[in-house]
């Protein structure tokens, strides 16, 4: 339903329409939408993801490259800003309406709402141009090593870290304030507990539930902001790889790289209630209730 003639996308605006009506029967894309997409489930269910129109090859070939290179940069980045976030979030309760907390607050809003590719122009510019401490790009050489991948996904990472941190620790910082006003926590104190011990024993367990709901639902975010920045740093992942598709009307290459969107989220929420069962022994135990 995009706009657009896949034939003439891939032979050009000069090319003769009679060519192009041929190349559109080669391919298919003549036919009904229904009847493409019934085409491309039933190769699906078969395991084929299709051939590439702009490439003449197995979209699997693209996808896999693409999917681990997307992932690498994701990996970094929930490294970077998911122990950052939550230990933002608990600082700014524990000292909640003093600087600490503000300085946090408002240093996380401020980089949620600047989008990616502003704060990655600034950061190759300071970085990248100025102070030359990062690569521009995020494609490494030829046969290099893992500290040297890394090397060039940092500066990549890091428009991501500023935009995630702020919905982390806002979250994580409800959590705390929650947890540390609530009856269990004051009963703790009461029983004699070191605050150090009731922070760790029984507050950490209650307020990361909902931060952990928020950092599985910024994976589909995260891949949003993985299209901006991996064209901004000229990176081969997934985000790109789905943009080019677009652009180029490479229905199967696109098809093929939502649906790896969509298992991503899947998994990912899946992750995260295990990860709720396992800190919340009410939302195990709550079937047998």
């Amino acid at each position: 339903m995009l706009p657009g003639n896949v034939g003439r996308a891939m032979l050009g605006p000069f090319a003769d329409q009679v060519a192009v009506d041929a190349l559109n029967k080669e391919m298919g894309t003549d036919r009904p939408l229904i009847v493409q997409y019934g085409s491309w489930v039933s190769d699906l269910a078969r395991g084929d993801l299709g051939t590439s129109y702009a490439y003449r090859k197995p979209v699997s070939q693209f996808l896999t490259t693409a999917a681990i290179n997307s992932a690498k940069l994701a990996a970094i980045v929930f490294v970077i800003v998911v122990p950052l976030g939550i230990l933002g979030g608990i600082v700014a309760a524990l000292y909640r309406g003093r600087l600490p907390d503000r300085t946090i607050s408002i240093t996380g809003l401020s980089a949620t709402v600047v989008p990616e590719f502003v704060s990655g122009i600034v950061l190759i510019l300071i970085f990248g141009v100025w102070l030359r401490w990062f690569p521009i790009s995020a494609t490494w050489p030829a046969n290099s090593g893992f500290f040297t991948q890394i090397y060039h996904l940092i500066l990549p990472a890091m428009p991501l870290v500023l935009v995630l941190f702020g919905y982390i620790a806002r979250m994580a910082r409800s959590g705390m304030i929650e947890a540390l006003d609530s009856e269990y926590t004051r009963t703790a104190i009461l029983k004699g507990l070191t605050y150090p011990q009731v922070i760790w024993r029984h507050v950490l367990r209650n307020a990361l539930l909902p931060t952990i709901s928020v950092i599985a639902t910024q994976t589909v975010f995260l891949i949003g902001g993985l299209v901006v920045i991996e064209i901004l740093f000229r990176y081969q992942g997934i985000g790109s790889l789905i943009y080019t598709a677009a652009n180029k009307k490479d229905f199967p290459m696109l098809q093929a790289g939502v649906m790896v969107v969509g298992l991503l989220f899947m998994v990912s929420t899946f992750i995260a209630d295990l990860l709720q069962a396992a800190l919340n022994p009410r939302i195990r135990l709550g079937g047998r209730a």
